[in-house]
């Protein structure tokens, strides 16, 4: 991972106080979606216009739906490399249960060149994270189907 961003290079924004801003541009960003625009077309202070590839299309949705609500916004690389402390942090995990994980397997992680200390991809966190999301919302998807047949078994 030499050479690899670290998570010092973050760029954090905080809602402004032209809040109204960012609720009209959440609003037209969702009608856009909503109708499937592929295309967006952005005009510059000089007049000159350059199309907006969809994928900046969502991270511009993402983050004004963000800051809309008030919330600060922290804009990453998914190529940035963190600590076990960092990366422990960011899950809500203690950093020796993120170290059994590692040590697992659960999430990839790289030793530093001569060193026991290890760094790990921000996108393999987020990765960990939606997989752990989705065992979470399958098991309570489970639950909830268990739940109503119990129900229906009394009645």
């Amino acid at each position: 991972m030499a050479g690899t961003r670290t998570l010092v290079d973050a760029v954090r924004i905080e809602p402004d106080s032209r809040h109204e801003v960012s609720v009209a541009l959440r609003a037209e960003l969702d009608r856009l979606s909503d109708a499937g625009a592929s295309e967006v077309v952005l005009r510059l202070p000089n007049g000159r216009e350059t199309a907006v590839p969809v994928s900046l299309l969502k991270v511009l949705a993402v983050s004004a739906h963000e800051l809309a609500s008030g919330r600060a916004i922290t804009v990453l690389a998914s190529e940035v490399s963190l600590t076990p402390t960092e990366a422990a942090d960011i899950l809500g995990l203690s950093r020796p249960f993120l170290v059994r994980l590692l040590d697992r397997g659960d999430i990839p992680s790289t030793h530093l060149p001569g060193s026991r200390h290890r760094r790990i991809r921000l996108g393999d966190v987020v990765a960990f994270h939606e997989r752990r999301m989705r065992r979470r919302e399958g098991r309570r998807r489970i639950a909830e189907i268990l739940d109503d047949g119990d129900e229906s078994d009394f009645h």
